[in-house]
C-alpha cells in the first residue's frame, strides 16, 4: 500500500517515535511505501511532501518535534480546502492516510472519512484532553518538565519569601497543571475544571505565612487570552502574570510569575512517551492493514484499541473529580472566620 502520514497542530515529544513505528512496521512487514506531507494539512493542501524511507527515519526515536514539521492549518476553514486535500491525495495515489493530531486536526480527518477517503487517526495533544483515550504521548514529558520547574522555583521562593505563580499549558483542561502541581508539591493548583475565588487563594497563602511558611507556589493552567490566528485558534498565555499581580495586591507579599510556555513542548520524550508513541504507531499501521478506517487509535487501560473518529471528537476530556479531590485534600483549608 501507499500510505500518507502527517503531523498537525502543536508539536510535542513523541511524534517522531510514532512516525518511526508506522514506517518500520509498514516497510518490514507489509512492503508499504510512505509519503510524508509537510507542515500538517498545509502540506496536503499545497502538495508539499517527502518520501519516508528507513534511512529518513533512522535515529529519530529520541528526537522531539517532528521531522515532518507541523502547522495549525485547517482546510475545512478554507473555501475548497477539503477538495484540495482530496485532489493531492489522489494525485499521489495514496491508498490511506495516517493523521497524527488533536481535535482540530482530527476534525479534518473525519471530514475526509465522510468524503470516502481511507483514514486512521492517532491522538496527539500534549494537554491530554482528547476524548476516548486515557493518555496521549507528550503529556508525560510535559508533566516531567513542569514538575522539575516547580521543584526549582520552590527553592528560590523559599529563599526570598516569595509567592511564585507557575503557568503551565492547559487551555480547556488542567491535566498538566494537576499532575505537575501534585507531583511538585504546589500549595495551590488552579484549573479550568474548578472555578476559583482569588480572595480564597490569597487567604490560603496568608494562612501559610501566619504559621511560618513564608513562601508559596501556585500552579495554574493557561487560559485563553489574546488574538486569534487565521483559522480561529486563540493564542494563549499571560494568565499567570495577571494572577501574580492580583495575589500581590490581595496579600501584600512579593509575587512573581513563571511562564513555562514552549519549554514544555521541547526536547527528548520520556521513556514512557517513547513507548506509548511506538504502541500508537504500531496500532495505526495495524488498523490500516485491517481496513479499520474512520477510526482513531486509543489507549484504554493498558490496551491499544480503535474508536470511531466521531467519538474521539465528541467532547473535551477534562480532569475528573477524583484528581481534584486529591489536590484539594493536600491543600490547606481556608479559615472562614479570618
Amino acid at each position: 500500500m501507499k500510505i500518507g502520514i502527517l503531523t498537525g497542530g502543536g508539536d510535542c515529544p513523541g511524534l517522531n517515535a510514532v512516525i518511526r513505528a508506522v514506517v518500520r512496521k509498514g516497510i518490514f512487514h507489509h512492503k508499504d511505501e510512505f509519503v510524508g506531507f509537510l507542515e500538517g494539512w498545509r502540506g496536503v493542501m499545497e502538495d508539499h511532501s517527502t518520501k519516508l524511507t528507513l534511512d529518513s527515519i533512522a535515529g529519530i526515536l529520541p528526537r522531539g518535534g517532528t521531522i515532518l514539521r507541523t502547522s495549525r492549518t485547517n482546510p475545512a476553514k478554507k473555501e475548497g480546502g477539503i477538495q484540495q486535500c482530496l485532489d493531492t491525495l489522489t494525485r499521489h495515489k495514496i491508498d490511506s492516510l495516517v493523521v497524527l493530531g488533536g481535535d482540530d486536526t482530527q476534525s479534518v480527518t473525519y471530514k475526509l472519512d465522510q468524503a470516502g477517503f481511507k483514514v486512521v487517526g492517532i491522538p496527539k495533544t500534549i494537554d491530554n484532553d482528547l476524548s476516548g483515550t486515557d493518555f496521549c504521548f507528550g503529556f508525560d514529558t510535559a508533566v516531567n518538565i513542569a514538575t522539575e520547574a516547580i521543584d526549582r522555583v520552590h527553592t528560590t521562593a523559599e529563599a526570598h519569601n516569595r509567592v511564585i505563580v507557575v503557568e503551565v499549558m492547559g487551555r480547556d483542561s488542567g491535566w498538566i497543571a494537576i499532575y505537575s502541581g501534585i507531583a511538585g508539591g504546589a500549595d495551590v493548583i488552579l484549573i479550568p475544571e474548578r472555578p476559583f475565588d482569588l480572595n480564597e487563594v490569597a487567604e490560603t497563602i496568608r494562612q501559610r505565612h501566619a504559621r511560618g511558611r513564608y513562601f508559596s507556589v501556585v500552579v495554574i493552567a493557561v487560559a485563553e487570552k489574546g488574538k486569534k490566528d487565521e483559522f480561529g485558534h486563540v493564542r494563549l498565555g499571560g494568565v499567570g502574570t495577571i494572577i501574580a499581580q492580583e495575589l500581590e495586591k490581595r496579600t501584600g507579599f512579593e509575587t512573581r510569575a513563571v511562564v513555562l510556555g514552549h519549554i514544555q513542548r521541547g526536547g527528548s520524550p520520556t521513556a514512557f512517551d517513547r513507548m506509548l508513541a511506538t504502541r500508537y504507531g504500531i496500532g495505526g499501521i495495524d488498523a490500516v492493514h485491517r481496513h479499520d478506517f474512520g477510526k482513531m487509535v486509543a489507549l484504554r487501560g493498558t490496551d491499544i484499541v480503535t474508536i470511531p473518529l466521531k467519538e474521539a471528537l465528541s467532547r473535551t476530556r477534562t480532569v475528573g473529580q477524583d484528581l481534584i479531590d486529591v489536590a484539594m485534600g493536600l491543600r490547606e483549608p481556608v479559615n472562614k472566620s479570618v
